[in-house]
């Protein structure tokens, strides 16, 4: 049996295996596994290189958002477009890996407390 996809429905398709995948991930109990499962859905956009973001967030009990993210330190690099992208692209990785699925017992102890990501663009590796 073949299965045809058009091209233009695949984005989508892309972006519902992706939150499938991050939905069936294994809750965080510790805060140093839940920085992951908010960066999880990052990707560093094209020409950003070095530029960094700080967001601080807060979690309800049940991993979902309270509140808008604010970002508390930024150093961009880059044209003004570049820096858009890097920034545009740190806040919709939350809006995609939230909720976050998360135990209760973290859930009890962040609830209602800010947290801080830290969003970072390596410089490109050189060949040795």
């Amino acid at each position: 049996m073949t299965i045809l996809i058009k091209r233009d429905v695949l984005p989508a398709l892309g972006f519902i295996l992706a939150s499938v995948s991050v939905a069936a991930a294994a809750p965080a109990n510790t805060l140093r596994e839940l920085f992951p499962a908010l960066t999880r859905c990052w990707h560093t956009p094209v020409g950003s290189e070095r530029s960094e973001v700080t967001i601080g967030i807060t979690l309800r009990r049940d991993g979902t958002m309270f509140g808008q993210p604010s970002i508390t330190y930024s150093k961009l690099t880059g044209d003004a477009d570049a820096q858009r992208r890097f920034v545009a692209s740190t806040l919709a990785a939350l809006a995609q890996c939230t909720p976050v699925a998360i135990t209760s017992g973290l859930g009890g102890a962040i609830a209602g407390r800010r947290i801080f990501i830290r969003f970072e663009s390596q410089a490109p590796q050189s060949p040795i």
